[in-house]
């Protein structure tokens, strides 16, 4: 569930960098979008900076494999030719190489994608013991990751706190950017989130999450249903990809926004997350589905041997 894109073509964007304390640290930085009219940040906590502490807008930090780099440039010129825009950000977990578009830090409704961090934060409740999950609980994390169950993650959003528990720990994942609107329920299908966020929140999951819980994410994120099986998808069986995927048809004028954030590769190495939105209404579905899994086709299909 999400509505309008707002997107600021006429508006520049600044990025800031920044340190504050967090619940939980992120090794990530802190890029921070322009405010919206009319939104509030869904949170004042922010991460730590660390290695990805930079300001690179279709450009790259790090080393890439010339190959794919070649492969990355290509699949970027691939959605650049695409119906509406796409935010993308990809990342070598290995060499700590990152490539970022221009509308990478775009805010863009994030649709289903943060059920993911959904996932991680009642995960991470529960350990501290502030929540203690039931059988019942567990089987609406796995719905909400394999089939992006809407109902399972209103079930758990009401259950467990809503914004005031989960929105103010979301930073704390990596998705500094993310605000509400006050035009819509503070909840999480209306939430504005960037593919800056998706990147990190998809690399908090790999990098700081305790081995028993990545573990977890990962396998069911390498076991979505076939409504899933597209975006970050598209890389081909011989990159093992994961993905949570979010889609939803809400904007003003009916059109689609899809949005894809996983990992490829041996031991999960590269990350990718992208945010497409359409612009198209009629079978915008199809065309956003096409964009998003052409765009890690591009870059990873055939890449592994």
């Amino acid at each position: 569930m999400c509505a309008i894109l707002l997107r600021f073509a006429a508006m520049s964007v600044i990025n800031k960098r920044g340190i504050t304390a967090a619940l939980l640290v992120a090794a990530c930085s802190v890029p921070v979008a322009a405010p919206v009219a009319g939104a509030a940040p869904a949170a004042a906590a922010a991460v730590s900076a660390g290695q990805d502490d930079y300001a690179g807008q279709g450009e790259h930090k790090g080393r890439f494999d010339p190959k794919l780099l070649g492969r990355i440039l290509r699949a970027n010129a691939y959605a650049e030719s695409r119906p509406g825009f796409a935010g993308i950000v990809v990342r070598d977990r290995k060499t700590g190489a990152v490539w970022r578009n221009t509308d990478s830090d775009t805010l863009v409704w994030a649709c289903s994608t943060p059920k993911l961090a959904m996932v991680v934060d009642l995960l991470l409740r529960n350990d501290a013991g502030a929540i203690t999950l039931t059988a019942e609980d567990r089987d609406l994390m796995h719905r909400m990751l394999n089939s992006s169950d809407d109902n399972a993650a209103h079930a758990l959003w009401t259950r467990y706190g809503g914004e005031q528990e989960f929105a103010a720990r979301f930073p704390s994942y990596g998705m500094t950017d993310m605000r509400f609107t006050d035009e819509h329920p503070h909840h999480w299908g209306w939430i504005l989130t960037t593919a800056d966020d998706l990147d990190r929140l998809m690399n908090y999951v790999l990098t700081k999450l305790p081995a028993a819980h990545r573990d977890y994410i990962v396998n069911e994120m390498r076991s979505v249903d076939v409504n899933q099986q597209w975006g970050v998808w598209g890389a081909g069986s011989a990159a093992r990809p994961g993905n949570k995927n979010g889609w939803s048809d809400d904007n003003d004028d009916g059109s689609w926004l899809m949005n894809s954030v996983g990992f490829v590769g041996p031991d999960e190495r590269y990350t990718l997350a992208v945010m497409n939105n359409t612009q198209v209404v009629e079978n915008g579905y199809d065309v956003g589905m096409e964009t998003t899994t052409g765009i890690s086709r591009i870059m990873f299909d055939g890449y592994f041997r």
